[in-house]
């Protein structure tokens, strides 16, 4: 068939997915094969293609894709997850749009608005997938709201309830005052906001009357705090013992300004007293660390807040108020009666919900939690004793500390959308953990409990629950634990995800893995980093800095999309993306097109090759098969960055500029077709080893006739991967050599300003061993040079040049100009002689020299005896100049 001029990449695309699915290359059920299992980490149902996923998801279909070519039976499940938070958000806001509020619906009413909504957008980004390429079994697609994997999270907390890992109590947790509902340490992020810093002064309660021996004038005690709205909370001001600047407040009381309660002033050495004024107020519901303290000094608790941030009645002062709001107003009244000092401007961290980014606020609630510290241990050695390994291992450290110190986990969120915890409650707020009503009834009957007017827990568990659980429920191993899909697929090989989850989903799977399949969910975890713009900057909506991926791919083509994103993606480093690596990738594609029609377009004759043809076709193969090890190298260290580029220079440099210019006819004239059919063979090797990062043209190339008819199921996606062979390392070098050479005569040319079809004379002052006149045609062909000669003494009037320890010349037409000849030939000694400097400093280095490995240090010996014979050569050319 005719190949089209330019490559239709769009084309291409929607042929070859369908073609896939049809043929279910994607499919994968257990057979005697050797299982190559990935789950996708499930993308929020609320979500839409971005760059991140487009990194990540990338990077599990190259290793998909390159696994089902070496014959493993590969599986990569989809799916997606319920996200309990963010969905609620857009469900509320759906109904406000159609005028219907939240707290005027059923809890059934509302889930199956919620349902409409999951079923209209949920999918939305499983189709976008398809158009990355995504070769996902898309039959084992999963929710983690789905019926089976439901059931097992249920199934879960009563076991782990039953363990005595979960409880029920009153902890200070995070209040996400947008979504009103409790979250994770690990869902807060923390970030530095300018703030004012209000110094307030608080009225010293003195009972005779005296003056304090401070002054007579002050009787007051001056705090500061960023949080002046949490005044009407404080129950008592606190000192170090320490502290002489305050030795006569002891045993006394102050004031809360503006509605002058009395509170106590305490004494802890947990006070800074450098901090501030090195007094605090202690305000033990809306802050962990003066929870703790009023913990310890059996304060009151009084909580000013209501749920959605605003002040409750319990404030006194603006009651209704958004607390933002309040922060400004009591400012204000504070000034207003002389107890505002003074307002400094003030940098601190502040916590923010990651699903609403409202401002975290410390909150006292009943909630539920799951002990950590005997679940976490297990997770821990698995990574230590290197059952899973962690890809880069720069992030052991950080996952270590935070397993050595973990917390118990807040797993109930005030939610409607998610798994209800199996809790149920009698009129008396007695309380049994039960599946079903009827088990529940049962187990309050065992109690000896009342049993009448039993209600469910209105708390849903935290996402991260569900979705801890999903290697196992996604082959169903929970349902059937036996399960042939569960024993065949688990554990699975790779999870590619990023490092902000480690700790609350990779470590939670761990977990689960541990106590429910008593192993590890998966060998490797492939940390990507962040993908930034060109500027550092972290990619997100709000900085209008982030590409529609769907719109990369319609511009530059998919597979051009996904070299760009991998060209510069080493695992744990950030991407610094620029819109240039996506035309990088697609002028790959146009390059393997126009080289394909080349080869293509050539006309056969059964002649032999020449032997300098056979010469190149062995070169090249020793250089694909060098190739090949370097790739499997770089694959086993997760190095896919660094694996694309080997393949890369190997197509673009090695084979098209290189290979394919050495045995292309003269023009209009045929091809040996044993040279022919070599080359096919190579194209047709090179289209497999750039499938998984290409897999779109690879498949369009792959069923031309030029590799005659193939089968329908003959296709690249499922073609053997290459596999190396050996290698000629002397060849390889000589070829180096010879490629240096070309390079030098086409860099007179340009130097010299000569036209590339005025053919030159090259001569060759041999010293090295290599023998050149074996590659006299490779010289002519490519340096378009008519006549090679070898020669003992240098010819008068030419330009010189060094490859190795050889010297060439090179007679031009024009004089060369002696003054710019001897700059050029100084300049070069002078590089030379800093080069040698370098290289002398290290093998004077005694400690280099006795620890360094040996071939290294045979290497820089190697290079300072190359050094100094191109000085000898070169200072030998100038004096004769």
């Amino acid at each position: 068939m005719s190949l089209a001029k330019t490559y239709n990449p769009k084309e291409a695309e929607d042929k070859w997915y369908a073609y896939w699915l049809e043929k279910k290359f994607f499919r994968s059920v257990p057979d005697q094969r050797e299982p190559y299992t990935i789950v996708m980490p499930p993308p929020n149902v609320t979500g839409v293609l971005h760059m991140g996923h487009m990194l990540n998801n990338t990077i599990q279909d190259v290793l998909i894709r390159r696994a089902r070519m070496q014959g493993k039976n590969a599986c990569w499940v989809p799916g997606t997850d319920h996200a309990s938070i963010a969905t609620e958000a857009k469900v509320v806001a759906m109904l406000k749009e159609r005028g219907i509020q939240k707290k005027d619906l059923s809890r059934e009413e509302f889930l199956k608005y919620a349902w409409e909504w999951k079923d209209k957008y949920g999918g939305i980004i499983l189709e976008q997938l398809k158009k990355l390429g995504a070769s996902c079994d898309w039959d084992r697609t999963r929710f983690t709201m789905d019926p089976d994997l439901s059931e097992a999270v249920i199934d879960t907390f009563i076991h782990l309830y039953k363990k005595g890992y979960i409880y029920r109590g009153i902890r200070m947790i995070n209040w996400d005052p947008q979504g009103k509902t409790a979250v994770s340490d690990e869902e807060v992020i923390r970030k530095e906001v300018n703030q004012k810093l209000y110094y307030i002064r608080y009225q010293v309660v003195e009972k005779d009357a005296q003056p304090t021996t401070r002054s007579a004038q002050l009787n007051y005690i001056t705090i500061a705090t960023t949080r002046p709205e949490t005044i009407m909370a404080d129950t008592a001001i606190c000192i170090n013992p320490n502290d002489e600047r305050y030795q006569d407040l002891k045993g006394k009381k102050v004031l809360v300004p503006l509605i002058n309660r009395e509170i106590p002033v305490i004494e802890d050495e947990y006070v800074e007293m450098g901090f501030g004024t090195g007094c605090l107020k202690v305000t033990p519901a809306h802050d962990l660390n003066d929870y703790e303290l009023g913990q310890k000094h059996k304060l009151e608790v009084i909580d000013i807040l209501n749920d959605d941030g605003t002040l409750n009645e319990k404030a006194q002062l603006l009651v209704g108020e958004d607390r933002f709001a309040a922060r400004k107003k009591i400012a204000k009244l504070l000034e207003e009666v002389g107890q505002l000092e003074k307002v400094e401007d003030y940098k601190s961290q502040v916590g923010f919900s990651e699903r609403t980014d409202a401002a975290i606020e410390p909150k006292l609630s009943m909630q539920w939690f799951c002990k950590m510290d005997i679940l976490a241990k297990p997770a821990l050695d698995y990574v230590l004793k290197g059952d899973v390994k962690l890809i880069p291992d720069k992030f052991m450290n950080s996952y270590r500390h935070w397993m050595e110190n973990v917390k118990d986990w807040n797993i109930s969120r005030q939610l409607w959308w998610g798994q209800r915890i199996p809790a149920w409650y009698n009129e008396q707020q007695d309380w049994v953990v039960a599946k079903t009503e009827e088990e529940a009834v049962e187990e309050f009957k065992k109690a000896g409990l009342p049993s009448t007017g039993i209600y469910q827990e209105e708390d849903v568990l935290d996402t991260w629950f569900s979705s801890g659980l999903w290697p196992i429920s996604v082959f169903d191993g929970f349902k059937n634990p036996n399960g042939k899909d569960i024993c065949y697929y688990y554990p699975t090989n790779d999870l590619v995800t990023a490092p902000e989850i480690l700790f609350f989903w990779v470590a939670r799977m761990m977990i689960a893995g541990h106590e429910f399949r008593h192993e590890a969910p998966f060998k490797n975890v492939y940390l990507t980093g962040i993908v930034r713009d060109k500027l550092g900057r972290k990619m997100s909506k709000s900085l209008g800095n982030s590409p529609d991926p769907i719109e990369l791919m319609e511009q530059y083509g998919t597979d051009g999309v996904r070299v760009g994103m991998l060209l510069s993606s080493p695992a744990g480093n950030d991407l610094m993306f620029d819109v240039a690596y996506c035309e990088q990738g697609r002028n790959f594609a146009n390059k393997i097109w126009n080289a394909f029609r080349l080869v293509k377009g050539w006309d056969t004759v059964e002649n032999y090759a020449t032997a300098a043809d056979l010469k190149a076709i062995a070169w090249f193969e020793s250089r694909f098969n060098q190739a090949i090890a370097l790739l499997d190298e770089h694959f086993a260290a997760y190095r896919l960055s660094d694996a694309l580029m080997v393949i890369y220079k190997l197509i673009w440099d090695d084979f098209c500029s290189w290979y394919l210019e050495l045995v292309k006819p003269a023009y209009q004239q045929p091809i040996a077709r044993q040279v022919f059919i070599a080359s096919t063979n190579f194209f047709e090797q090179l289209l497999a080893l750039i499938h998984p990062f290409m897999p779109f043209l690879s498949e369009e190339l792959w069923h031309d006739d030029l590799f005659g008819s193939r089968s329908e199921m003959d296709c690249c996606i499922v073609a053997n991967y290459p596999k190396g062979g050996e290698v000629n390392a002397k060849l390889l070098a000589d070829f180096e050599t010879i490629q240096q050479v070309v390079s030098e005569v086409r860099n007179v040319r340009n130097t010299k300003q000569i036209s590339p079809k005025e053919s030159l004379p090259l001569a060759i002052k041999a010293n090295e061993g290599i023998d050149y006149s074996v590659y006299v045609n490779h010289i002519r062909k490519l340096a378009n040079v008519h006549e090679v000669i070898f020669v003992h003494e240098k010819p008068t009037g030419a330009f010189s040049f060094i490859v190795g320890k050889d010297e060439f010349f090179v007679t031009v037409s024009q004089h060369i100009d002696v003054d710019a000849e001897k700059d050029r030939i100084r300049s070069e000694i002078k590089y030379l002689e800093g080069f040698l400097k370098s290289v002398n400093a290290k093998l004077g280095n005694e400690k280099f020299v006795q620890h360094a490995k040996p071939e290294i240090v045979t290497n820089e010996r190697n290079k300072q005896v190359d050094a100094l014979a191109k000085i000898k050569i070169l200072e030998e050319r100038l004096a004769e100049l």
